[in-house]
């Protein structure tokens, strides 16, 4: 469980601040999580090797989710926007219908990703001097295995 704690002048984080960056990551695993859901939802009857790599990554974005619900509490959990979650099942039924190669589903992974880890990077910077080790240790986290993902999935390519 992450803690409220003092940055690097030893000045007291400011709670908002600390909850800010920690939404952001909940938001951007839940929207990982829903869409990788979609995902294997459509590849379901087919014969794709990645289905299990994408499988791996739902697990870890569910864990990303868990983590930062339990900072967050219940009634601060941010939503994400339904018109998102249907842009992306639009997306990915679209992407799929058209071409369902383990390389064409990589590169589209791998596109989301590495916009989510370039987010990340953003927030890190913007938060870096404001939020607790704990918070930027989780960010960090999600932003690495962001990054991890997208070298693995170039195998598929």
């Amino acid at each position: 469980m992450l803690t409220l704690s003092h940055n690097k002048t030893g000045k007291e984080i400011h709670m908002v601040e600390e909850k800010e960056l920690i939404k952001h990551i909940y938001k951007d695993s839940e929207m990982g999580s829903y869409t990788i859901e979609v995902l294997l939802k459509d590849l379901k009857d087919k014969d794709n090797k990645i289905k299990k790599y994408a499988q791996e990554l739902l697990n870890q974005y569910q864990e990303f989710t868990k983590r930062s619900k339990e900072y967050l509490k219940c009634d601060e959990l941010p939503k994400v926007g339904r018109l998102n979650k249907v842009g992306a099942r639009i997306g990915i039924n679209k992407e799929i219908e058209e071409d369902n190669s383990d390389s064409r589903i990589a590169d589209m992974l791998i596109k989301g990703l590495s916009m989510g880890s370039i987010d990340m990077e953003k927030k890190i910077v913007d938060y870096k001097n404001v939020a607790g080790k704990d918070s930027l240790r989780l960010a960090s986290d999600f932003q690495n295995f962001q990054k991890a993902a997208i070298e693995k999935l170039k195998e598929y390519l």
